[in-house]
């Protein structure tokens, strides 16, 4: 059973950092792509950034808004993705999800990525 959880989300002013988990169960890392979504209320869900598998290369996407703030990245031998986040907007704040299509490659439509996590909130305020 594939199983995806999220951790790391808090309370911090602008400016500053965290890093979200998502750790997974049920498959096997090396062969899925694993993405990081975020969501506000009343907005649909965006693409923060992607890691594809490591037989892919672990190539890494981002959205322009993060780029150069956010850094993604994989430790396959403790089953988990991560999410740096670094200077920390207000408008970075949501519940930040994270996601498998259950394929090597980052697809561009939320729709293709088949699991989710239960997300974790992130609110960037003084």
């Amino acid at each position: 059973q594939v199983q995806l959880v999220e951790s790391g989300g808090g309370l911090v002013q602008p400016g500053g950092s965290l890093r979200l988990s998502c750790t997974y169960s049920g498959f096997i890392l090396d062969y899925y792509a694993i993405g990081w979504f975020r969501q506000v209320p009343g907005k649909e869900r965006e693409g923060v950034s992607c890691i594809s598998s490591s037989s892919s290369g672990s190539s890494t996407t981002y959205a322009d808004s993060v780029k150069g703030r956010f850094t993604i990245s994989r430790d396959n031998a403790k089953n988990t993705v991560y999410l740096q986040m670094n200077s920390l907007k207000p408008e970075d704040t949501a519940v930040y999800y994270c996601a498998t299509p259950r394929h090597s490659g980052c697809p561009k439509n939320r729709y293709d990525y088949t699991y989710w996590g239960q997300g974790t909130q992130v609110t960037v305020s003084s």
